[in-house]
């Protein structure tokens, strides 16, 4: 059993989908779950979707228009019957969406936007099933939903292993090739939940997992693991192995190729990792494996845009002790604030952070009765591993430097 993972970018277009094609016929198909992801930007553009419901009405048509043009352009590329079955199939979960507007009465934003959220793969994978049908590779298409049974932690639900596992193993028919959504779950009352922005691969590894595959494969735009993201660093070089412990290391703080929760189940199983480009399919890539570190060893960049920088020292002057470092964490705990980079001083406190839920405000009003406040916003995070003297300067290059912290292998900069 294999498990595959094509990500939004490999199935953008028409062209993508019979890229996809391409892959399964160079590498095989057989005994094999392909993962997909919602077809190019569609997930930032459901976003839009549920901020105009949520904020401004009078854009709510118009945001939900273009979604469903995007998709009937790549259909109507894909299908030259225009009585096919796929069209009314989508048809149905365009419906669907609308009616979980019309009929929702939740002021949650969390809950909405995990019921929303997941058509974008949901009408992925129906296209795309359909299409592979088309061609003749005959295969099923799952609702991961009936698959994988979450907690209600909406957004970045917590799996139920025991559950799921007995699912999967029970339903799953290992034997021919199978089709499902990542991203998505289901929680005990089967409302949608997601398990954390670009948790695809997770959904993967999740599968891989509960069926004792033989290895997992995750299909880019990019050669492979890269020593940094080519969009925002030239000059970039392949990793030809990763450990699975350097692997987790590289994605707790923010290397954007392997999501931060795929690794685990992998490494349990030792199920060995691939990413591979989809443009190039025979060619190697990046493998991630047991073994020490990663191959070639070089300095690895990794860049976390649009963070929050806190600086906190107490109202009296006093040491920042353990009774005030519980307090500050109790409160990012409960603002879901995702740390970074935590630095302190005998009374001076500074940490970075994600904004994600957008409870910035609530936190602050909290931390100001307690604490002498300074907020820098929008600042960027920087990690290397396995930085030197030249990679550390080629970060601080013209930029303004506001914390700074060195490890034995690590160096994390946060500038302006």
């Amino acid at each position: 059993m294999r498990v595959f993972k094509f990500g939004g970018a490999s199935v953008k277009d028409a062209k993508g989908v019979n890229n996809l094609i391409s892959v399964l016929e160079q590498v095989g198909y057989k005994n094999t779950l392909i993962v997909v992801s919602a077809m190019g930007k569609t997930t930032n553009a459901l976003e839009k979707v549920i901020d105009a419901y949520i904020e401004n009405k009078n854009n709510f048509e118009k945001e939900l228009q273009h979604v469903i043009s995007f998709h009937k352009t790549i259909l109507n590329n894909l299908f030259a019957d225009k009585e096919h079955k796929v069209f009314s199939s989508v048809n149905v979960l365009f419906l669907e969406l609308k009616t979980i507007f019309n009929n929702n009465k939740s002021p949650n934003y969390s809950f909405i936007y995990d019921q929303v959220i997941g058509y974008g793969e949901l009408i992925s994978t129906t296209i795309i099933s359909y299409y592979l049908n088309e061609k003749g590779f005959k295969n099923n298409w799952l609702d991961v939903r009936d698959y994988i049974k979450t907690d209600n932690y909406y957004r970045q639900a917590n799996v139920n292993w025991e559950k799921t596992q007995e699912i999967i193993v029970n339903k799953v028919n290992k034997s021919v090739l199978n089709i499902t959504q990542g991203f998505l779950a289901s929680d005990d009352n089967n409302f949608t939940t997601t398990l954390g922005r670009e948790g695809s691969d997770y959904t993967a590894a999740i599968f891989a997992y509960c069926l004792n595959a033989q290895n997992v494969t995750i299909w880019k735009d990019v050669p492979g693991v890269l020593n940094a993201d080519p969009r925002y660093f030239e000059d970039t070089h392949l990793l030809e192995h990763i450990s699975y412990r350097e692997a987790i290391e590289l994605a707790f703080y923010g290397a954007s190729v392997i999501h931060p929760k795929t690794l685990q189940p992998l490494q349990g199983k030792e199920i060995p990792l691939y990413v591979k480009s989809f443009v190039d399919p025979m060619n190697t890539g990046t493998t991630v494996s047991k073994g020490e570190g990663v191959m070639p060893k070089m300095p690895c960049f990794i860049l976390k845009k649009k963070q929050v920088l806190l600086s906190l020292s107490t109202l009296d002057f006093s040491y920042v002790v353990e009774e005030n470092i519980s307090d500050i964490f109790n409160l990012l705990h409960k603002y879901k604030m995702k740390v970074h980079v935590i630095q302190n001083s005998a009374i001076s406190f500074s940490v970075c952070f994600d904004n994600t839920y957008n409870n910035l405000e609530k936190l602050l009003l909290h931390l100001k009765a307690k604490f002498k406040v300074t907020c820098h916003n929008d600042v960027s995070l920087y990690t290397i591993r396995y930085y030197d003297e030249q990679s550390v300067k080629k970060i601080e290059m013209s930029k303004k430097v506001v914390l700074k912290q060195l490890f034995q292998e690590t160096v994390q900069i946060v500038t302006f």
